[in-house]
């Protein structure tokens, strides 16, 4: 069982930056897909990045502007968030993945303000 804490979210002008970092329990952290997905007010959730053991993914719309990064000793995945702009507003959700188990957080709300 994993327990995935987001944190990170709020408000911030267009432009600005923000880091979310997801806090996981439970054990073989190092051994999940971590992701970034958020949902928009009346949209499907959607993937905003990954990071496996070796790579990473970035949805075309975030590429160049977002990074994700673990740090497998804390247990903890973040999502570096640069130049953001009001369609980056949305609830952002944490996710782990192995062997076709999903796991969820509550998610971190951002708002972007032009």
């Amino acid at each position: 069982q994993v327990q995935l804490v987001e944190s990170g979210g709020g408000l911030v002008q267009a432009g600005g930056s923000l880091r979310l970092s997801c806090a996981a329990s439970g054990t073989f952290f190092s051994t999940y897909t971590m992701g970034w997905y958020r949902q928009a007010p009346g949209k499907q959730r959607e993937l905003v990045a990954t990071i496996s053991v070796d790579s990473t993914n970035y949805a075309d719309s975030v590429k160049g502007r977002f990074t994700i990064s673990r740090d497998n000793t804390k247990k903890t995945v973040y999502l570096q968030m640069n130049s953001l702009a009001p369609e980056d507003t949305a609830v952002y959700y944490c996710n782990a993945a192995r062997f076709g188990t999903y796991y969820w957080g509550k998610g971190t709300p951002v708002t972007v303000s032009i």
